[in-house]
């Protein structure tokens, strides 16, 4: 039976909130999706003990693809630029980046919980240019969340890029003159 989102949403966030600061840091991603959806599965249908199992699955696999079909664009960016990743995570981003593969592209990963600041705090972006190196002007922050990513990088100063993905964008991007890409790979022509 599917979930309207105006359902699915509060519980997920809820579930997400709970594991802020509690997951090991050492966590990889099959476990750190495993226990946010056990919660969400625990709230949205408790007689279903295999739904958490069988949406981790689907999701671990889709990630994995998504990040596989990602990491030609990350080596030639990474080969040409000095990367960062920022999100808004529990304090195991690294681990999860190192698990995955993806750590090899970047040269800077900040986790929210471990520097004390969440998106769209500016503070979080100034972390990571700091760790890089390089000053606001002078970088372009790639983010799929108008009010997170792009108002964030906008605060610190930053170039932002609006990654919407394969779905029409909803809204508008925040500054005149933003770009919007669908995929990593339109990233390449717009840097120079």
């Amino acid at each position: 039976m599917p979930v309207s989102r105006e359902t699915f949403d509060p519980i997920f966030y809820r579930a997400d909130d709970a594991l802020v600061g509690r997951l090991p840091m050492d966590c990889p991603l099959r476990e750190t999706v495993s226990r946010l959806l056990d919660a969400v599965s625990q709230a949205l249908r408790p007689g279903d003990p295999a739904l958490a199992t069988r949406v981790t699955e689907r999701f671990v696999g889709d990630a994995r693809r998504c990040i596989d079909a990602s990491a030609p664009v990350l080596a030639r960016l990474h080969d040409r630029y000095r990367l960062g990743l920022v999100s808004n995570f529990y304090r195991n981003l690294t681990a999860v980046c190192d698990d995955v593969g993806l750590s090899r592209h970047f040269d800077v990963i900040v986790d929210s919980e471990v520097v004390g600041y969440v998106k769209p705090d500016p503070r979080i972006f100034e972390a990571a240019l700091v760790k890089l190196g390089v000053e606001a002007d002078a970088a372009t922050f790639v983010g799929d969340s108008l009010t997170r990513d792009m108002a964030g990088a906008r605060a610190a100063g930053m170039r932002h890029v609006w990654l919407v993905g394969d779905e029409p964008p909803t809204g508008t991007p925040c500054c005149p003159g933003d770009r919007v890409i669908r995929s990593l790979d339109e990233l390449e022509a717009l840097l120079p």
